[in-house]
């Protein structure tokens, strides 16, 4: 018994010293990256064992003493230091876009923006005079900052494409190298290669209209706004992109269901986003090695959103009957946008990532009176 007792002694010393051996290069590690208030002490091979399964195993791991602190930030995120964005879309700091943004710069990214030519002039003056310093606050207190900001529409490809009562219109004076292919050419020169692309862009005339009494100019200029937009970038933008970019877009969910209201032809424009995402994600990513996915957002009652006319309507309606019961929020939509550009997502591609609290799951609408009558 006495022998036995040696034995098992010995086996666990040995089990402990070729732990140590194994922990060794890690507890070095840990001491060369880790601040531990003023105390001079090492830690044991065995607590330090007991962190090393802390850092492996948490993505963030924080340990309060009363006159020492320890703090280890190592774990799975979004980090996008290095890379850059161009975002095509942003025009005030209440929509997606803006919020799209702000999560690229959380996360690192350096982000320019394409933004439509007859809200320009308002964004800058807005910008410069401090209008939207609230909304550019980030964690660690800077205010968000623009590499570059373009004037861009991407409804033309080239100067070629642009009418002349465009190029004529007050809105567009002063303004010049505003279509597709120029603004690609501007960025191109300014910054070089770039790693996302964001296509936040929609537009349809008649959107208030019913899908029976759309013209034809309305119908194709809902499609050339919203979905060929994405198109049109991708083909220019898709060269100046870095092996493993990748590139984004919003859509709706009117593309799948009927949302009677959404009209003008723009749920057969966000069909037909899904759908080119889709195809886009095969061609580009055989010719450029990028990815190319879209979100599918809930309702926000931002400026843009303002011209359906029933967006309240559409979020009360969501907040009742989604299975999460709360309003969207734009930055939801944002981090979702900042995982799928960044390297954690780096194999999703040709994916529509719905962002609506889970409305789209849903088959019965929870607040219909017919079924509040049958309870």
């Amino acid at each position: 018994m006495a022998l036995q007792g040696i034995l098992r002694k010995n086996k666990a010393f040995a089990a402990h010293e070729k732990a140590s051996l194994l922990v060794a290069p890690l507890t070095r590690a840990i001491r060369s990256t880790t601040t531990v208030g003023t105390s001079k002490s090492l830690p044991t091979a065995s607590s330090t064992f007991c962190s090393v399964k802390s850092v492996i195993f948490r993505p963030l791991v924080r340990a309060h003493a009363a006159a020492t602190e320890v703090q280890q930030d190592v774990g799975l995120r979004v980090d996008l230091r290095g890379k850059k964005a161009f975002i095509a879309g942003v025009a005030d700091d209440q929509g997606f876009g803006w919020a799209i943004a702000k999560a690229l710069q959380e996360a690192g990214a350096e982000v320019s923006l394409g933004v439509w030519v007859p809200a320009l002039n308002i964004f800058e003056t807005s910008y410069r005079r401090g209008k939207f310093d609230e909304s550019r606050k980030l964690s660690n207190g800077k205010l968000m900052e623009f590499k570059h900001i373009y004037p861009m529409d991407a409804v033309f490809d080239t100067l070629a494409d642009v009418p002349e009562d465009v190029a004529t219109n007050k809105r567009y004076a002063g303004n010049s190298g505003w279509t597709v292919s120029e603004v690609a050419e501007r960025v191109e020169k300014d910054i070089g290669k770039i790693d996302i692309l964001v296509h936040s862009l929609a537009n349809g005339p008649e959107v208030v209209k019913p899908l029976l009494e759309t013209s034809r100019k309305g119908y194709l200029a809902a499609l050339s706004a919203s979905a060929y937009s994405l198109v049109s970038m991708v083909q220019r933008f898709g060269p100046l992109m870095n092996r493993g970019g990748s590139v984004i877009s919003l859509t709706y969910n009117a593309s799948n269901r009927i949302i009677p209201g959404y009209g003008g032809g723009m749920s057969s424009a966000k069909a037909a986003l899904e759908s080119d995402t889709r195809v886009l994600a095969y061609e580009a990513g055989r010719k450029y090695k990028i990815r190319v996915n879209t979100i599918s957002a809930g309702p926000l009652g931002s400026r843009a959103a303002k011209a359906i006319g029933f967006i309240d309507g559409m979020i009360k309606y969501s907040y009742e009957n989604a299975p999460i019961q709360k309003e969207l929020d734009a930055i939801e939509v944002g981090n979702v946008a900042a995982f799928l550009l960044s390297p954690l997502a780096s194999g999703v591609t040709g994916h529509t990532m719905f962002v609506d609290n889970g409305l789209n799951t849903m088959g019965l609408a929870t607040d219909s009176k017919t079924l509040l009558d049958r309870q």
